[in-house]
């Protein structure tokens, strides 16, 4: 297999979706608690590039949804969609927060801030398994 051989689409489709979650999840879901766990107000936010940081976290959307389709295409391609989401959550649960989780301890981040992203990445991956799962 072609390590391009993927549903373009659905890659796409996954990274916006994912994307989506995360302006829902760190606006009106958690936004002010996660600006106290992390200590920002919300015109310290505003200070920063728009672009690159909007810019920069869709390319790593786009990496993480690729890297999954490329997973399904090679390995789980008969696999129903359940599976692949549940496929999708464990890579969050087993990759995504225990890398988080350890930086977190090392740069002594609260707990808060811990679970507000903890839960982001699992939402996250959810969603992107679910387009991957629909659009093989």
């Amino acid at each position: 297999m072609n390590i391009f051989d993927v549903n373009w689409l659905a890659v796409v489709l996954a990274a916006a979706t994912g994307f989506i979650v995360g302006g829902i999840w760190y606006g009106p879901v958690m936004g002010k608690k996660w600006m106290g766990a992390v200590g920002l107000t919300e015109e310290q936010l505003n200070q920063g590039s728009k672009g690159l940081i909007y810019g920069g976290a869709f390319a790593f959307s786009l990496l993480a949804s690729w890297t999954l389709a490329h997973t399904f295409a090679t390995y789980a391609q008969d696999l129903s969609v359940t599976v692949k989401v549940l496929t999708a959550f464990g890579v969050a649960l087993g990759f995504i927060v225990p890398a988080i989780g350890t930086n977190y301890l090392f740069s002594q981040k609260s707990k808060a801030l811990f679970f507000i992203d903890a839960a982001y990445w699992l939402l996250f991956y959810i969603a992107m398994g679910l387009v991957h799962a629909l659009l093989p």
